[in-house]
This record gives structure tokens, sequence and C-alpha cells, in this order.
């Protein structure tokens, strides 16, 4: 077996565990409280701003490589997968120490509310194995595929940002 085809081996199947155990973890780790743990209640005020901050760079990354900066659209890539991963991080720590807060709001903007709210999470969980195989189509030096995939992905994972905030900045005045 060649040794491309053998490392894209390897990475669809880390892709695959990934996009699995990723989303399984949260959910297990959601539903664990740590005892007397003090919470952690100014994390959601940062990972909202994590969110505002991937969508602004997202947008960047588009405009570099339109604009032929491909190192700077990598290294704005790499700073989005770090932020992801610091996001995930302050979410799980702020609801394993944390109550979930209930929508406060009432008739019609709850409905808006609970919509936001159910698409961010679907497509948070679907946007894993998108991002995960746009990422490895540019590590293995596949371009052509880099850009169709990113074609999807790039307007899941802007989605998933901005509403990130949004979902934020309309729990945020039901907050204890």
């Amino acid at each position: 077996m060649e040794v491309a085809a053998k490392q894209e081996k390897n990475i669809k199947r880390w892709i695959t565990i990934l996009s699995i155990a990723i989303p399984v973890v949260v959910a297990l780790l959601f539903t664990y409280k740590i005892p007397n743990a003090e919470p952690l209640t100014f994390l959601p005020a940062i990972y909202a701003t994590i969110n505002g901050l991937t969508a602004v760079l997202l947008i960047a990354a588009v405009y570099f490589i339109r604009e032929g900066k491909q190192k700077i659209h990598q290294n704005i890539m790499n700073v989005n997968i770090t932020l992801s991963l610091l996001f995930l991080i302050m979410y799980v720590a702020y609801h394993m120490t944390s109550e979930s807060t209930p929508f406060g709001g009432e008739g019609a903007i709850k409905y808006v509310y609970y919509f936001i709210l159910i698409t961010h999470i679907l497509l948070s969980i679907g946007v894993i194995p998108l991002v995960l195989i746009t990422y490895s189509k540019a590590y293995l030096k596949k371009f052509e595929a880099h850009k169709k995939w990113s074609k999807i992905t790039f307007p899941i994972w802007l989605y998933v940002a901005v509403t990130g905030v949004i979902v934020y900045l309309m729990i945020s005045p039901y907050y204890v």
C-alpha cells in the first residue's frame, strides 16, 4: 500500500473516531456535575467571545485564500481549530460545574431561541467531521478536494459560530 494512501486511510479512521467520540464524551460529561465545585459562571461570556472570534477569523481566512495568501489562511485556520478546542474545554467545564440556565423569554421569541439553539447544537455536531475532513485535505495537500469540502464546511461552521454568540446573548439575561 502506498504511503500516502495508508496515511489518508489512517486519517479517515481518526476522523470517524473523533466525530463519534467528541459528541458522546461531551454529552456524558454534560450530565456529570463535579461535587462541591465552584460554578464557573464567567465561562459563557468567554466561550461566546471565542465563537465570535472564530466567525470573524473564518471570514478572514476566506478573504486571505482568495487573495492567494495561503500561509496566512493556514495560520488562521490553525487558530480556529485551537479556538474550537478551547471552546469545547470551557463549555464542558462550565456544564460540569453549573446547572443549565432555562430560557426565560415568552411568546414568539421563545420559539426563535429554541430554533436557533437546536440548529446550533445539531450543526455543531455535524461540523466536527466536516472540519476534520476539510482540514485533512489541506494537510494531505489535496487542495482541490479541500476547496470542495470547504464550500460545505465554511457556511456550516460560520453558522455554528454566529449562532453560538446569538444563543449566549439571548440566554445571558437569565443567568443566575
